[in-house]
């Protein structure tokens, strides 16, 4: 631990540090996956019927809005969500039916110091427990540390969702503890845990997500050979 002239500990030096840029993603592209800045008019039909009256009411329990009744309200939300900077929001493609199976975006983008968050994380129905979530994360967590080389890579939660929690945990954050009341949402008192991941956490991650990721880990269903963390699946 270096130590200052009055012999107080301090943090280790960060030479040649400078602010980092601002997310400007054009098309991240994977085996399965393609992610890409959410707009407007491309996306909108495909994304209304996973924000729309026919998206299963348990997906909304941990976000602060609610499922849409009409295309016009969702519109104009979706307008706005497309012209955010920050949240930056992204749509997540199947690679093979080439429609827009869920979105989330990078946000609290802090460039000052080189810290952002993944998080207002929603999937279709096809999109959950599928290799399709896992690449678009890890796609997105690449380019946050290789592209923008960011310091810190955070995902936070209600500490009541069991799998945003899990899923944290699955890609590789380390739990740092819980905000207590840390925030009121459809007239509830919300407990968030936060996440963190940094670059040479990242970089430990990355060969298990390759390997996870190679086709050869499938079989003919689609279903995992060996989980992301080692296990062979049962």
């Amino acid at each position: 631990m270096p130590t200052n002239i009055f012999d107080q500990p301090i943090g280790e030096s960060v030479l040649d540090f400078r602010p980092g840029q601002l997310p400007a993603i054009k098309q991240l592209t994977g085996n399965y996956t393609i992610v890409e800045p959410l707009n407007a008019d491309r996306h909108f039909e495909d994304a209304y019927t996973f924000y729309g009256p026919d998206s299963p009411n348990e997906q909304w329990t941990y976000l602060p809005i609610d499922h849409f009744e009409n295309k016009e309200d969702f519109r104009d939300y979706f307008e706005g969500m497309a012209d955010s900077k920050d949240p930056y929001y992204l749509a997540i493609i199947d690679k093979e039916s080439h429609k827009i199976i869920g979105t989330f975006s990078l946000m609290r983008i802090d460039s000052k110091n080189r810290v952002i968050e993944m998080g207002w994380v929603l999937y279709g129905p096809e999109l959950k427990h599928s290799r399709i979530a896992t690449e678009a994360q890890y796609l997105v967590m690449k380019y946050v540390f290789e592209e923008l080389h960011y310091r810190r890579y955070e995902w936070k939660c209600d500490s009541l969702n069991a799998p945003s929690n899990q899923a944290a945990k699955r890609l590789g954050f380390t739990f740092e503890g819980t905000f207590r009341r840390a925030v009121v949402y459809k007239n509830r008192s919300r407990d968030t845990n936060w996440y963190s991941m940094l670059e040479e956490e990242y970089q430990a991650m990355k060969t298990k997500f390759d390997k996870w990721l190679d086709p050869e880990n499938f079989d003919d269903q689609g279903r995992q050979i060996t989980s992301l963390n080692g296990a062979h699946a049962s």
